[in-house]
């Protein structure tokens, strides 16, 4: 539980008195009297300051507490940003300072409240098109959360259709729309949800990437191409304020680059919706998607979806594999930042990657890695191909293509399909290795598998982890989101693998 999360949670909606009531009464034990009155305190601070629209000072902060505001008003990084004092409760901020007035603010501990509007933008008429599918009825409510609050954040699981989200958000807006992806394979997805499920046509669609640099009503653009540097300028991000935008659209808002942070700073008059499946940042910047795209504004349990039937149940195993003598040697004199390396590639787990592979014969199965020899390894052991960062576009698609028809029934992929592919058919996803103790990595992994199956089985997420050593350490912090949403591990040994009593 951090500040962020509870100002996350006021923002949505709930007050402390809820949050109280529900650490009282899931607690094992008695809840410290101090944490309780911490909590209340914490959340009172969101919504003291307010930051509104003036006719006469174009944008002013506002407060309901005037102790705050002397406050505020003293700390050196502010108070360049502040202009003239009005009253007792207000003073002026230059309209250009928006985002960072709300970056400062939150890192004082005094969240402010946007409510300084936003510009409509270029109307571009745009519908849903509900032609043989209806929106679920969380996707509604995520969409309207966001227009409500004005921009912020919808954190649905991995498979639960935050595309359509998108698209609802886009039919409540009714005008241009820039819509930033992971990159070229999640534009092309975009495009074929969007033809699908609105009324937008393929000449109202651009695509805006390091192949194509279209510019049209609607424009998908990489995260890749917009932070590209020419002679050292980001010559791309110009893309943001040349055109009328009436939405930005951040997918997978958690992995957003700090160059698109910045900028993202200066056109806080546009609305803006981020997109994830975890707000999990691992360099702790989850305070900027807060404070710069906006706080959450829809959230709901993985489980809760689960159990509706829109995402897949899932068994999630952690199979733990013997280092060898010569590689626990190895392990044991490696320097400390080669150590996880040694023992996330043991040759152990070749083999029961094989194995389970065997067992899955049938199946569609996808292997995931960190390091590329690894993975060139198992590729060349199990006889399937290998995607990953060298692998062409068109070789790409080509391969997932071919696995969606199940022409392809197992494919080894790299961290490139980490994010935003789709790949319904996947019911097995075997994890060899990956970016250290990382959980939103973790929960993008389980999501590849976590598409509804046509006959309702149950999806498998192993991890095959090497016993007491950092890797071990590491599969542990990375199970903490998953475990949050209801996720339990199963742990079993390589020798039951190989015995088939799993």
């Amino acid at each position: 539980m951090t500040n962020l999360g509870l100002w996350n949670a006021r923002a949505a909606g709930h007050d402390a008195e809820q949050v109280i009531d529900t650490l009282i009464k899931y607690s094992r034990f008695a809840v410290p009297h101090s944490l309780l009155v911490d909590v209340a305190e914490t959340m009172s601070r969101y919504g003291r300051l307010r930051l509104e629209a003036d006719p006469v000072h174009g944008l002013i902060l506002v407060t309901t507490d005037t102790g705050v505001l002397e406050e505020v008003i003293r700390a050196k990084k502010i108070a360049p940003l502040l202009g003239v004092r009005i009253d007792k409760e207000t003073i002026a901020v230059h309209p250009s300072q928006r985002g960072q007035i709300k970056q400062s603010l939150l890192r004082l501990g005094w969240p402010a409240e946007d409510f300084a509007g936003y510009v409509d933008g270029q109307a571009h008429d745009i519908a849903l098109k509900e032609d043989g599918w209806k929106i679920r009825q969380y996707q509604e409510h995520a969409a309207e959360g966001f227009w409500h609050g004005g921009s912020g954040v919808v954190v649905l699981p991995c498979g639960a259709g935050k595309t359509i989200v998108g698209a609802a958000a886009m039919a409540h807006a009714k005008a241009t729309t820039l819509i930033l992806v992971t990159n070229t394979i999640a534009a092309r997805q975009w495009r074929d949800e969007l033809l699908k499920r609105t009324t937008l046509t393929e000449e109202e669609i651009g695509e805006y990437s390091g192949a194509k640099k279209e510019i049209r009503p609607v424009t998908i653009a990489t995260y890749q191409v917009m932070t590209k540097k020419k002679n050292g300028v980001y010559a791309h991000l110009d893309l943001f304020d040349t055109h009328d935008w009436g939405l930005i659209i951040y997918d997978e808002v958690h992995l957003l680059p700090a160059p698109i942070f910045r900028f993202t700073a200066d056109i806080q008059s546009r609305r803006r919706l981020g997109l994830t499946a975890t707000l999990v940042r691992e360099d702790g910047m989850e305070g900027e998607v807060f404070s710069l795209i906006g706080p959450k504004r829809f959230d709901v349990p993985w489980k809760e979806i689960e159990s509706q039937g829109y995402i897949a149940p899932a068994e999630c195993i952690e199979v733990r594999v013997n280092l060898t003598e010569a590689e626990r040697l190895s392990y044991a004199t490696a320097e400390p930042e080669e150590r996880y390396r040694y023992c996330a590639t043991t040759r152990t787990k070749r083999n029961v990657v094989e194995e389970l592979v065997a067992h899955h014969a049938g199946e569609q199965v996808l292997v995931i890695g960190q390091y590329i020899d690894q993975l060139d390894d198992l590729s060349e052991t199990l006889g399937v191909p290998l995607i990953k960062g060298d692998t062409p576009q068109k070789e790409r698609e080509r391969l997932f293509a071919a696995f969606r028809t199940g022409e392809i029934t197992c494919l080894v992929v790299s961290k490139v399909a980490n994010f935003s592919i789709d790949l319904p058919e996947a019911t097995i996803a075997i994890q060899v290795s990956g970016a250290f103790g990382s959980r939103q990595e973790e929960a993008q992994r389980l999501g590849r598998i976590l598409r509804p199956k046509s006959d309702g089985r149950t999806a498998k997420f192993y991890s095959v982890v090497s016993r007491d050593t950092i890797d071990q350490d590491f599969a542990q912090n990375r199970q903490r989101f998953l475990a949050e949403q209801g996720y339990s591990y199963r742990i079993i040994d390589a020798d039951d693998v190989f015995q088939g009593k799993f």
